[in-house]
């Protein structure tokens, strides 16, 4: 059983939303459902990530910093797929936040890059891979 069950996103305007997030899930293997009141992108037997319409138009985008949401990261496969993931969300009309780079302030091996959506959603794709043992 996976650690994390479902996340539950709460946008503005729901059809922009999935039109920028449904290229970037689609690519990381996740399939696309269509509710009465959200839309859901999952990976049979594990995660699910769905959006749900705002109750009140108007109280958004979120802010990056305040209370609440921070960023969800997506751990791939390589820094190819980084680089991308980065160029699918840019073409989805994501908004660069930092372009894939190292991070090796986090470890020798961190190579990320960050985006916002119009919700002020923030995601990053991310490669990490393990330490190679010594010798």
């Amino acid at each position: 059983m996976p650690l994390l069950d479902h996340l539950g996103i709460t946008v503005e305007d729901l059809a922009r939303a999935v039109a920028q997030f449904d290229p970037v899930l689609t690519a990381l293997g996740m399939e696309r459902t269509d509710g009465d009141n959200g839309v859901s992108w999952y990976v049979e037997d594990e995660t699910e990530l769905i959006l749900f319409p705002a109750r009140e138009p108007g109280t958004g985008p979120h802010v990056h910093g305040s209370v609440g949401w921070q960023h969800l990261a997506f751990a791939v496969d390589s820094r190819d797929d980084v680089d991308r993931l980065h160029a699918i969300a840019l073409a989805a009309g994501w908004s660069a936040v930092r372009d894939p780079k190292p991070y090796p302030r986090f470890n020798e091996r961190y190579y990320a890059s960050f985006l916002e959506d119009d919700n002020g959603i923030r995601i990053e794709f991310m490669h990490n891979p393990p330490k190679t043992a010594p010798g």
